[in-house]
């Protein structure tokens, strides 16, 4: 089965056909493209020899020309303060016991240099848990409305082939999840920037109320493989089963490659 597959049979909201191929570069790693688009650019996983932009924030952000970026963000009301408050404890705690300063600006180079056995248990723990409460739906959820959610759909979908491929999305009641990759490695920031700012004035203005709907920083990570590719691919259309939603409480895109 293929990701596009893997979600839910009853939903058929956003999936497309567009033409897009994917070919193997070096044995392992993807190299995607859409020969529709006349303006289209090469897709690829992290090139460990390229350049990279990195900025910080509040949180790093890694960014590369053309390779394909997991990208999370949530409702400024999808984690309870207290549900991220003990999350922020028990890593500080997880750092310190293997000898790391989480007060540290440096402590993820730190965390970068423990044996592949640790980073793993940290990632596993740590963010496997962030998502478990993602989907567990805290907040008020309003992208279970269909309108709303289609709002957000529509801005992703439409630069997609001119500033960005986009090859997957899923629009769930409390966050978004997707792949894309960009132009150029300023673009990846700006365009989310604009993403958040377009769809929070559009949804506070249907529900008739100001301030922040979106969470200020968002997470991404560039894909480093074509198997993570595929991990991602399948994590994102899982993820509405993962949550227990109905059909029309999410948006699911895929692009068939």
């Amino acid at each position: 089965m293929s990701p596009c597959d893997a979600r839910p049979p009853s939903d058929s909201q956003g999936h497309v056909t567009l033409s897009v191929m994917a070919t193997l570069r070096d044995g392992h790693e993807a190299d995607l493209y859409n020969p529709d688009m006349s303006d289209s650019f090469a897709i690829h996983v992290f090139d460990r020899e390229g350049d990279v932009l990195v900025a910080e924030r509040r949180l790093p952000h890694w960014a590369q020309a053309g390779a394909v970026t997991f990208i999370t963000w949530r409702t400024n009301d999808s984690i309870p303060a207290p549900v991220l408050m003990q999350w922020r404890v028990d890593r500080c705690r997880w750092l310190r016991v293997h000898g790391i300063d989480p007060d540290r600006p440096d402590w993820r180079t730190q965390l970068a240099d423990l044996p592949p056995a640790l980073r793993t248990e940290f990632l596993r723990t740590f963010s496997e848990r962030w998502h478990r409460e993602l989907d567990a739906c805290h907040g008020a959820c309003v992208l279970r409305r269909p309108e709303l959610a289609e709002t957000v759909a529509d801005s992703l979908k439409h630069f997609d082939g001119d500033r960005y491929v986009l090859t997957d999305f899923v629009v769930m009641p409390n966050h978004v999840h997707l792949l894309a990759a960009f132009r150029d490695e300023a673009a990846m920031l700006s365009q989310c920037e604009s993403w958040k700012h377009f769809t929070a004035v559009r949804i506070n203005r249907a529900l008739g109320r100001r301030g922040r709907f979106w969470e200020q920083d968002g997470f991404d990570h560039l894909v480093r493989s074509e198997k993570l590719f595929d991990y991602h691919r399948r994590y994102i259309a899982e993820n509405p089963s993962q949550a227990r939603l109905a059909a029309g409480e999410f948006i699911h895109f895929c692009q068939p490659l």
